[in-house]
């Protein structure tokens, strides 16, 4: 009988023993699924919150406009732009970059709108970016900065949806299948201008002043009329933060200042020289960098940069879209403040305010500038 009982006994204490460490398994494996749940709300609250953005169910895009006009931005709903975008089909793609791609959205009042879907994984700082771009736009307006209408967080996916710019961006306009040829030389100096402006915007009007860090011709957009908008905040930086050790170097080959690029300095002249670039860019035509063999690739800069400072030499390097179709004193005066924008040493370069007002004298008077076109017979494709 002793040991019968013993047997039980044991049975029933491995048996208890089992239930107990089973039920402290799930007990354990329900307060981390619990925990990660509460920590994935509390991130996307918190992302709402400190966005300061109002959730809508459903909104139409002249509303969307509206509000952000009143300097609103809207926390809109997945399924709104589902609809809007067919499922984010293929058709309605407008392009693609670093975080993610860009699709055409149709509202239901015949409205459009460009909705940037970021991709989900890979890139660990989407999330910021993310935020940052969101942040910055929704405090922010100006004519020559995208306007952002609205934002939508599902899941883990995370969408930027912007006031459409039908005409693509300059990067399109001068490297894509028409090479320029919409880009007559007073609407080039235009947008320059705008772009000058738009930064003006940063460096001299916000406070403290906002680097962007990632300005390059895909980030120019262009309306119906070729106003030129910049875009992509997600990298940007305020001057508070410049100095800060763990800013990481960002920004696209080409266009990112040497002093930044070797020695990680940056300042309002960082952006300064990636004008300089995008200006090279209208004036010649070509890519900040090309390649010239199976493995070898030039500069822009450092190809052009002998031509541009001997007046014999310029006018047969500019783009063959608009030779002999400017005054040559223009020419001259852009090709010398392109050249001051891509001094290797910042304090060379010029303050973009002062960039800003050499441009007006070549911009005509409708297209925002001082010039008075008085003869008829100066060329206006593209105005």
């Amino acid at each position: 009988m002793t040991k019968s009982i013993r047997i039980a006994l044991i049975i029933s204490s491995s048996i208890l023993g089992g239930i107990v460490l089973l039920l402290s398994g799930c007990w354990v494996y329900r307060l981390t699924k619990l925990k990660i749940s509460n920590e994935n709300w509390k991130q996307n609250a918190g992302c709402t919150k400190r966005l300061s953005c109002s959730p809508v169910k459903d909104k139409k895009l002249a509303t969307l406009k509206a509000d952000g006009r009143r300097g609103l931005v809207s926390l809109l709903e997945y399924q709104l732009l589902l609809a809007a975008t067919n499922n984010f089909a293929d058709e309605n793609v407008l392009g693609g970059g670093r975080l993610g791609q860009l699709y055409k959205a149709r509202f239901d009042d015949g409205s459009e709108a460009a909705v940037k879907r970021l991709s989900s994984g890979g890139e660990h700082n989407a999330q910021k970016e993310f935020e940052n771009e969101v942040g910055f736009l929704s405090k922010r307006q100006h004519q020559n900065i995208v306007s952002l209408l609205g934002y939508s967080i599902h899941g883990d996916m995370r969408f930027l949806v912007y006031e459409m710019m039908n005409n693509s961006s300059l990067e399109f306009q001068l490297h894509g299948p028409s090479h320029g040829s919409s880009l007559s030389w007073p609407l080039r100096m235009k947008i320059a201008l705008d772009v000058a402006r738009g930064l003006e915007y940063l460096h001299e009007r916000c406070y403290p002043t906002v680097i962007h860090r990632n300005l390059k011709s895909s980030n120019i957009l262009l309306d119906n009329n070729f106003n030129a908008k910049i875009s992509d905040f997600g990298l940007s930086i305020t001057g508070a933060n410049i100095n800060k050790s763990n800013a990481k170097i960002s920004g696209s080959q080409g266009y990112v200042a040497p002093e930044y690029l070797l020695d990680g300095k940056l300042s309002d002249k960082t952006d300064v020289y990636a004008f300089g670039i995008i200006l090279l860019e209208l004036l010649l035509g070509k890519r900040p960098v090309e390649r010239v063999g199976e493995t070898k690739c030039q500069s822009l800069v450092t190809w052009a940069m002998p031509q541009l400072t001997d007046r014999s030499k310029l006018p047969n390097i500019v783009d063959p879209i608009i030779k002999n179709t400017m005054d040559v004193k223009h020419l001259y005066q852009v090709a010398a403040v392109a050249v001051l924008c891509v001094q290797p040493e910042p304090s060379y370069r010029p303050l973009i305010t002062d960039v800003l007002h050499s441009f007006i004298p070549l911009v005509p008077n409708e297209h925002g500038g001082s010039l008075r076109v008085v003869d008829s017979a100066l060329p206006t494709t593209g105005l």
